[in-house]
């Protein structure tokens, strides 16, 4: 089988290179970068299986001939509130499925205007399989699964600052803290401004404890679009050190963040810090996420949590990936427009492959630990 890989040279795709290396069936995969000398010496040291191939995300043409004749495109190119619509919609007109890591609530809502088109064209299409949205959605569909009648959803994550990113994971940080995002209270949509509603929550190690706030993840648009009969649903998030949050909120409440342009301007401005490794001291090496599911079971009110770590490029590629082999040795066939929850059916089925992949998952349910 053939994979595209969009964005291939990124940091969160290299993971993701190394696993299709090593599959079998998988015989030829194209690294697509607008950095083409970058992606021909990845290709070039990863072996004869691999190709490098120009794209550009803001020319559709470019796009499609990118991931034509591939069973399926892997989408590591953000900001996905810039790109995530206009590939997908490449994608379809290419008939080739896609799945990406698409983190930001806009980006998803966008997405899902082309449900329709994607169900026409028969492709499964998976908009954030990654870590936070993807294994949090799916964490949060087996505690609502698991319950007579699920109520409340928490979803949190944080981010170790002393892991590798690059300008597109910045300019996501500077969007999520920024203006407004949407979250679900009391069975209703509703607009809450992003860096409130401070909470501390524990983490597993080595994060632990952490204040973390409203960001804007897609989690709280697409699980009660998708998960019916939810009173609550949170989506909170943060960063070791808790400082840089703090900057972030603080620079979207100076409106230097709050449009693209701006965020492009800062982002030129803070990325030779975060190369000169500033913001990394006393941070963390690793990324967490905890899911938090209150509701019924047998007539008593339950808590189950789930919480899961790792490094950052392994926990955001590796779902992705499994899901990409799904689609494209033909476990996977639902066509439309999907969120992590809404693709996958066999939760347990799909968190185990990632098990064995080497993500940690914890799950807390009745106070007993797998």
């Amino acid at each position: 089988m053939k994979i595209c890989v969009l964005g291939g040279c990124g940091d969160m795709a290299r993971v993701a290179l190394n696993i299709l290396a090593q599959e079998e069936d998988v015989s030829s995969i194209t690294i697509a970068d607008i950095n083409i000398s970058k992606a021909q010496e990845i290709s070039a040291t990863l072996g004869p299986k691999f190709t490098a191939r120009f794209v550009n995300a803001k020319e559709k043409s470019s796009i499609i001939d990118a991931v034509k004749n591939h069973n399926v495109a892997l989408g590591f190119i953000g900001p996905f509130y810039m790109f995530e619509h206009d590939i997908i919609d490449a994608c379809i007109e290419a008939k080739v499925p896609y799945v990406s890591i698409c983190d930001d609530y806009d980006a998803y809502l966008s997405a899902i205007t082309l449900n329709d088109k994607a169900k026409e064209a028969g492709l499964t299409i998976i908009a954030g399989l990654g870590n936070s949205p993807g294994i949090t959605n799916l964490l949060a569909k087996k505690g609502y699964l698991s319950l007579d009648k699920p109520e409340r959803i928490e979803i949190n994550w944080a981010g170790g600052s002393n892991e590798d990113i690059g300008p597109a994971n910045v300019k996501h940080v500077l969007h999520i803290f920024s203006g407004y995002t949407l979250q679900w209270r009391d069975g209703k949509e509703v607009k809450i401004k992003t860096g409130t509603d401070k909470k501390i929550v524990e983490f597993p190690e080595p994060m632990g404890k952490l204040p973390v706030y409203i960001t804007g993840h897609a989690e709280s648009v697409s699980i009660p679009r998708t998960l019916p009969n939810l009173k609550y649903v949170s989506l909170h998030g943060g960063i070791h050190p808790p400082y840089i949050a703090k900057l972030a909120t603080f620079l979207g409440r100076l409106g230097l963040s709050n449009t693209p342009k701006k965020r492009e301007i800062l982002t030129k401005i803070l990325l030779p810090l975060v190369n000169l490794g500033i913001f990394s001291k006393g941070g963390v090496d690793k990324s967490v996420f905890r899911v938090d599911v209150y509701g019924e079971k047998n007539g008593k009110q339950v808590h189950y949590h789930y919480s899961g770590v790792g490094h950052i490029a392994e926990i955001t590629s590796i779902p992705a990936v499994e899901g990409a082999l799904m689609i494209a040795r033909g476990e996977l066939n639902k066509p439309g427009v999907h969120s992590a929850e809404s693709a996958i059916d066999n939760v347990d089925d799909f968190l185990q492959r990632l098990k064995n992949r080497g993500v940690t998952l914890y799950y807390f349910e009745n106070d007993s630990t797998t």
